[in-house]
């Protein structure tokens, strides 16, 4: 098989798995949710969290593909940071899936105040991430702005948007409620598919670029 269809192919599962996994997720518990909603959540929910840890699992070999490819691609040491930052989102994301899926385990004896302090603890997945991002998207707007390595101003443009997006969503750190809570709106629907977006498009713009 030629790498560019391995490539292409990767990429679109990866976003298939992911929108997928989003999906089956549903509706998550609000940031300001009292901690016997959140326990009553994770009960009613526990299959849907495991269906979502699954596909996750599924989706983690792709993105292992599809950044090993793109690190081959780009020119150093622009590859090597992108690589680290898909390394790192590898990471934090399996963390956060464990938190998840542990709380969903056994939800039936789960208390609410140890919901309430686990779920604090994997919604800073949102915050925390956006360095990963920024690693990976840094020197796609760098590489595409100047057109090299196959990639186009275009896609530079669209990598710098989602850029100075990330840099700005890392302030929900110090977030507490509604928009700019950790793993609130501005990480989940603003953030998450405006990567998401780049990443596609930079997997598909490399597959068309890279010989055979």
């Amino acid at each position: 098989m030629r790498r560019s269809t391995v490539l292409f192919a990767s990429t679109i599962g990866l976003a298939v798995l992911y929108l997928a996994a989003a999906a089956t997720l549903g509706t998550t518990p609000d940031p300001d949710d009292r901690a016997s909603t959140v326990a009553g959540w994770f009960r009613d929910h526990g299959g849907n969290v495991r269906t979502w840890m699954w596909l996750l699992t599924l989706a983690l070999p792709l993105l292992a593909v599809v950044a090993a490819f793109i690190r081959g691609h780009l020119p150093a040491p622009h590859g090597d940071i992108f690589f680290f930052g898909a390394v790192a989102l590898a990471a934090e994301t399996a963390i956060q899936g464990w938190l998840w899926a542990g709380m969903a385990w056994h939800a039936n004896q789960l208390a609410p105040a140890t919901a309430r302090t686990l779920l604090d603890v994997a919604s800073y997945w949102g915050p925390v991430v956006t360095s990963a991002s920024i690693a990976m998207l840094a020197p796609i707007a760098i590489l595409g702005w100047q057109r090299r390595a196959g990639l186009t101003r275009w896609l530079g443009i669209l990598a710098a948007i989602a850029l100075i997006e990330q840099i700005v969503e890392t302030i929900t750190i110090f977030g507490s409620r509604g928009f700019f809570a950790p793993g609130g709106p501005m990480n989940l629907y603003v953030g998450a598919p405006l990567f998401l977006i780049v990443f596609v498009a930079l997997g598909v713009t490399v597959a068309r670029a890279i010989p055979d």
